[in-house]
């Protein structure tokens, strides 16, 4: 897996939280590796949730299951969303890590990424009140995430 470009934490069109991550999937195997599942890890102190509900968009979003990955890769935006059994989950300021977890067909699920990200106090009440979404993108020439808040259209 290349670094993503670009990672998210907000909600989708029913108000569910949400983390995307926007990266190439590659596999160093001449065959290639059928991709199972994948999930994310997010934990902030002593909380750890997992975001398991996986779909991925590459010219079109699909529940994930079964992703063929070759050498040349597979780029796209992976969206994982709360089990159906998580109840309430809030995104509040401070540092979390981020873990992204691959399932190849007859492996364990192995952890394939991780990144400490910074949501400020004010990133949190702009999300809360706003119904903001929190980017961080890459910046190469720093080799840091920079994060932002972008609203939705009507708030």
């Amino acid at each position: 897996m290349t670094r993503p470009t670009r990672l998210y934490f907000g909600t989708d069109s029913n108000g569910q939280k949400k983390i995307g991550i926007r990266t190439l999937l590659y596999s160093t195997s001449e065959k290639g590796k059928y991709v199972q599942y994948m999930y994310v890890r997010l934990q902030r102190r002593e909380t750890v949730q997992n975001f398991n509900v996986w779909s991925y968009k590459n010219s079109e979003r699909v529940q994930g299951s079964g992703l063929f990955v070759n050498k040349t890769g597979v780029s796209g935006d992976h969206h994982f969303l709360l089990p159906t059994d998580c109840t309430h989950y809030t995104f509040l300021s401070g540092e979390y890590l981020l873990q992204l977890f691959i399932e190849v067909i007859d492996e364990k699920p192995k952890k394939i990424f991780e990144q400490y990200l910074t949501l400020t106090q004010k990133q949190e009440e702009a999300m809360q009140s706003k119904n903001g979404t929190l980017y961080f993108n890459w910046a190469p020439n720093t080799q840091n995430y920079f994060s932002h808040v972008v609203f939705r259209m009507g708030n």
